[in-house]
């Protein structure tokens, strides 16, 4: 493994100031290569069905230089309407995970510390902090400035929790959310429905109804930009039907997975991360549950005669997982974990894809 360009022994802030690091720092441009665009993203040619979900790339710097090595589909991480801190450090640990992080082995207590090794799995502990929107909103601009051909930036959002909330605020933050990245000229937006680091393990996405209430506010503020819905492993078939049969035809694409939550601890069985039992676990363990979800939303798209596009996120650690991902049916295949330890990942699958 290389040096990631996440450093996970910083703090989200000297990241945000100081990174990115290791290879996304040296300013080398991955040569493309005779590209004939033949992939397509929400109607946009793109150079490869590949590259790099909301998460790892925290502000344009990191955004640019994903773009620089070669990742074609990068995603701006998600933002908010509002300043919002993130936890307390550490966020990213290793975690121990003896196989795959199944059904069941997620109600365990899992092992945290610093020894990054493969088959690597991580803590996914940030809470979606956020900068300002005057912030954010310029940061975007930039990046736009520089997409070069074949290449696209994904703006992800969502809303901001509030005490007493009522319904109605509720969608109308995120409608806010919405508006505010359109004014940015992004192309491409994805709303998030499947964050488990707010201290809920009840995600938007199991609601259905809200889920629709949601979607068509944010779709009736943004009209025809393309909309992605990021959605969370569902354990039960009935409630994932459901849910795909209301939202699937209202969106332009849905992204799984995001994390599977579970407890965290250090190695006396202590707290590992300050303030927080539990946290979002990624990387190879959790590659079972998201070609799971693929299958199932490509069966899924099929049965009710839907186009959205099916997004494989979740431990895709080097190209063969990128192709596993794509023969279970991903028109788009992302990378976090996998990325943030390989740099030149994109490079490698695209060199396979030729």
């Amino acid at each position: 493994m290389l040096t990631p360009f996440y450093d996970p022994n910083k703090s989200y802030e000297e990241n945000f100031e100081q990174g990115p690091f290791g290879a996304f720092a040296d300013g080398e441009v991955v040569e493309q290569g005779e590209s004939s665009l033949k992939f397509y993203f929400m109607g946009f040619k793109v150079n490869s069905p590949f590259g790099i979900p909301a998460g790892p790339l925290i502000n344009g710097k990191f955004a640019q230089a994903s773009l620089d090595k070669g990742f074609d589909i990068v995603t701006y991480k998600t933002v908010r309407t509002e300043k919002y801190s993130c936890h307390p450090w550490p966020n990213v640990l290793a975690v121990k995970v003896p196989e795959s992080l199944t059904l069941g082995k997620d109600e365990e207590k899992l092992v945290a510390n610093n020894d990054y090794k493969e088959p690597l799995s991580i803590t996914n502990s940030f809470g979606v902090p956020s900068r300002t929107p005057e912030f954010w909103q310029e940061d975007i601009k930039k990046v736009l400035k520089n997409i070069r051909k074949g290449q696209i930036l994904v703006g992800a959002f969502q809303r901001t929790k509030k005490e007493g909330q009522s319904t109605e605020g509720y969608v109308d933050n995120f409608v806010l959310a919405a508006r505010l990245m359109k004014e940015t000229g992004i192309k491409i937006m994805e709303v998030n429905f499947s964050c488990p680091n707010e201290g809920t393990s009840e995600l938007l996405c199991y609601d259905t109804q809200n889920s629709v209430k949601v979607v068509k506010a944010i779709k009736a503020e943004i009209k025809n930009v393309p909309l992605i819905v990021k959605i969370s492993y569902f354990k039960d078939d009935t409630i994932l039907g459901n849910f795909v049969r209301e939202v699937g035809s209202l969106v332009q694409g849905i992204s799984a997975i995001n994390t599977i939550f579970s407890e965290i601890v250090d190695e006396k069985g202590g707290e590992a991360l300050p303030g927080r039992t539990h946290s979002g676990v990624c990387g190879a363990s959790i590659k079972w549950a998201g070609l799971d979800m693929v299958k199932r939303l490509k069966k899924l798209r099929e049965e009710y005669g839907y186009s959205y596009a099916i997004i494989g996120v979740g431990g895709v650690m080097n190209a063969d997982d990128f192709f596993e991902y794509r023969d279970a049916g991903a028109d788009i295949v992302m990378s976090a974990t996998g990325a943030m330890w390989n740099p030149y990942l994109a490079k490698e699958i695209k060199e396979r894809l030729r």
